[in-house]
């Protein structure tokens, strides 16, 4: 069966199709497959905890983590990791 095509909101359609695939809900992974350089990390990109809470908030920011502007720098992370 095809796949369907997931429409021009999707930045990269190989990688939403990808996560679609191992579970990821419609949602998050559009959110994951549209952020800037999703594409180039895995293990490359540095850890959020040497990171800035200015860079951690603006990459809430990019994948939509609503409540952000409230969160500490640790709260701010988990919900990164658990988004």
């Amino acid at each position: 069966m095809p796949k369907k095509d997931p429409g021009p909101q999707v930045k990269n359609p190989d990688q939403y199709e990808a996560l679609k695939d191992k579970g990821y809900s419609k949602q998050k992974a559009a959110r994951i497959s549209n952020s800037e350089g999703a594409e180039k990390r895995g293990g490359k990109s540095k850890s959020y905890e040497d990171q800035t809470k200015q860079e951690i908030y603006d990459e809430a920011k990019k994948v939509g983590i609503e409540g952000r502007s409230k969160m500490t720098k640790a709260e701010l992370i988990k919900a990164l990791r658990n988004n």
